[in-house]
């Protein structure tokens, strides 16, 4: 954890969530490579593993995954205000933008102009949630040994219907049987 935490208030936080809600399209994990840029590359106050373990946290819990992730940013830097800050922050600007649109997208919703706009935007949402894949996959040192994880993962869920929840057990309980393993061999060896 770096120690320029210190320096940032909870004002500070919310205006940087509300940023990252605010330019978000997509929702949730489009968000990934806008907080990574603010967080770690521009205020420093989050190295790149941290925030990995923080994304990885965020999404394992129930919630939405931005107001987990601000959570958890907000309370590993400033205590409870630094969360409720942050939460802040996330939702602020998209419980605007829902509530406009509730109020006028009935009267557009027929118009092809707009139907176009939003068949527009859906590519840039898988490329927003692609890159980080990318990035967070090098920080996790996921390598040609063990890529087959994550491949599995998401041929389970996308070919066969597996939930995620499923995969999220499995994967926990086969950590676990390899840590086991490890330290008993580990034990045997001293």
């Amino acid at each position: 954890m770096n120690s320029s935490r210190s320096s940032i208030g909870c004002l500070r936080l919310f205006a940087t969530f509300c940023k990252i809600g605010t330019f978000t399209i997509g929702g949730g994990y489009a968000m990934i490579p806008i907080m990574e840029r603010e967080l770690v590359d521009k205020l420093r106050c989050l190295t790149r593993e941290d925030f990995l373990d923080m994304m990885s946290v965020a999404q394992a819990l129930p919630g939405v995954f931005a107001v987990n992730m601000a959570t958890s940013v907000g309370f590993s830097l400033r205590g409870r205000k630094g969360a409720a800050a942050a939460i802040a922050g996330t939702v602020t600007v998209p419980i605007v933008a829902i509530v406009l649109l509730a109020m006028f997208f009935r009267h557009f919703r027929d118009n092809a102009v707009v139907e176009r706009i939003f068949k527009g935007v859906r590519p840039v949402v898988v490329a927003l949630i692609a890159a980080p894949v990318v990035r967070l996959a090098r920080t996790a040192q996921v390598g040609w040994r063990n890529v087959w994880i994550p491949v599995t993962a998401a041929l389970l869920i996308w070919l066969l219907g597996v939930s995620p929840i499923w995969i999220v057990i499995a994967t926990l309980l086969l950590g676990l049987l390899f840590w086991f393993a490890y330290e008993k061999r580990k034990e045997g060896q001293s």
